[in-house]
């Protein structure tokens, strides 16, 4: 189990990443009409989220939703994502699975696949074509 779910996590950070990197650096501030967040905001939202999920639920070391300050720019937002997924995969090689850990590792893929989706839209909405999913 702990090898699926591992997969799982490299699976969605690899195309995390290719999501982030699809779009220019100039894209990473636009925002379309009605949306809450720019792009920027977005990756750094999944990336936060990543680390919240995993503290409140993977771990059980309940913490206040407190998200620092966005990232400056594309690179350093990349940064903190490709640090959150590898901080969630080096935590579920280290701890023994339970399943409130399952549970809490398959709401954090549910959390990042609900705003990576959003996100994909962004790229169409600058057309620009998303890398292919593959699972």
């Amino acid at each position: 189990m702990k090898e699926q779910l591992l997969s799982t996590v490299e699976n969605s950070k690899n195309y995390t990443l290719q999501v982030a990197g699809a779009m220019p650096e100039k894209g990473y501030h636009f925002k379309p009409a009605g949306a809450g967040w720019n792009f920027g905001e977005l990756m750094h939202h999944i990336a936060y989220g990543i680390q919240w999920w995993q503290d409140n639920y993977v771990t059980g070391n309940k913490t206040g939703w407190d998200p620092p300050p966005t990232k400056n720019n594309k690179q350093e937002i990349v940064a903190y994502l490709t640090w959150a997924y590898d901080t969630l995969q080096k935590t579920l090689r280290q701890q023994p699975l339970n399943d409130q850990s399952k549970n809490g590792v398959h709401a954090t893929i549910d959390h990042i696949t609900h705003h990576r989706g959003q996100a994909v839209l962004y790229l169409r909405t600058n057309g620009i074509e998303p890398p292919e999913y593959v699972y």
